[in-house]
């Protein structure tokens, strides 16, 4: 059995004002445990992306069909509600186990030592991005699950992402200034691949928004635009990310750039053919459930890809204080003889 600790009434105390700081002075985790925290939030952040890609498709989007309350007279689903309201409750919960990973992340980041406060800041807006979508989330199912709505939701699932992965990657560096490791022509090519991928997953949604997809079996508004055409410019976004993504892989190897960048750049071409294969396919055969579903997987590992891709362009190393130079020695006069 292990002893519980007596804690007396100023510790309790300070433990109710400033919990994050009771914990830091009496628990370090190893830089291991941090990284993983950190990745555990990008996981979930992954996770509660796929999971509602799977209420919408399985038009269980208005199995709860108020909010906060899964029903005007109950918090939880009930069994009149059927399957459609299990799984939507049950994404419902999966907030939690988000806000857990998120609120794991915060714990070790405040946690280590040394302390770093960009670290910490960066779990707090994960954590507020978390919060924010889940009212967004709520909006979706008062409104009828309107497409905007449904579009934004996502987006901000996006924003998440792109914020668990720099702090995953913050984890893993230092805190002195970014030294560049390529020049600045190559960071622009890079930042106008990462405009096209995010004007990509825009358009998805909009593919989404205009698709047969609407997230329940009852009559739910739809955007009034022409699926295929939506469609074909998704595509034709799609290869322009492509070519700027072997374009990139070029120019990285004839300027001889560290293996950094150009693993980045090769992993992130080979999430697009795979993404690509995904898109097709669901095209020409009236997309199915299942194939939506890793295709919305898909888009995720790209966005992740190409944040991975801007972020290894430069270095942050450990800051070092300057180390004082030793005083110079004095020579004491001889004695006299």
């Amino acid at each position: 059995m292990v002893r519980v600790p007596k804690l007396t009434r100023a510790e309790v105390a300070q433990a109710a004002r400033n919990p994050l700081l009771y914990i830091a002075e009496r628990w370090t985790p190893s830089p291991r445990t941090v990284r993983r925290a950190a990745m555990s939030a990008v996981v979930m952040a992954v996770v509660i992306v796929v999971t509602g890609g799977a209420v919408r498709l399985t038009g269980s989007g208005l199995g709860c069909p108020t909010w906060p309350k899964c029903t005007d007279e109950s918090l939880t689903t009930t069994s009149a509600m059927g399957i459609h309201g299990a799984i939507e409750f049950g994404n419902r919960m999966l907030t939690y186990v988000l806000c857990a990973a998120v609120g794991w992340a915060i714990i070790t980041a405040r946690s280590a030592q040394p302390w770093r406060r960009s670290l910490t800041r960066l779990g707090w807006a994960q954590f507020w991005v978390v919060m924010g979508n889940a009212v967004l989330g709520g909006i979706v199912v008062l409104v009828g699950l309107n497409p905007y709505t449904v579009a934004a939701h996502f987006l901000l699932s996006t924003a998440l992402i792109t914020v668990a992965v720099v702090t995953w990657q913050r984890v893993r560096e230092g805190d002195a200034e970014p030294r560049p490791l390529v020049g600045k022509a190559v960071s622009q090519l890079t930042w106008l691949l990462v405009t096209a991928a995010g004007l990509l997953v825009a358009v998805g949604t909009v593919v989404t928004g205009a698709g047969r997809h609407a997230g329940d079996s009852s009559e739910v508004h739809r955007i009034p635009l022409d699926w295929k055409m939506i469609a074909q410019l998704h595509a034709d976004l799609a290869w322009v990310v492509v070519a700027l993504t072997v374009a990139l892989w070029f120019v990285l190897k004839a300027v001889d750039a560290p293996v950094g960048p150009l693993h980045r750049t090769r992993d992130l071409f080979l999430v697009l053919m795979a993404q690509g294969v995904i898109g097709y396919v669901q095209y020409f055969t009236d997309t199915p459930e299942i194939l939506v579903g890793l295709h919305m997987l898909g888009s995720c590992l790209v966005w992740i890809a190409v944040v991975r891709v801007l972020l290894s362009l430069r270095e942050r190393p450990v800051a070092t204080a300057p180390v004082p130079a030793p005083a110079a020695e004095t020579l004491e006069p001889a004695a006299a003889g």
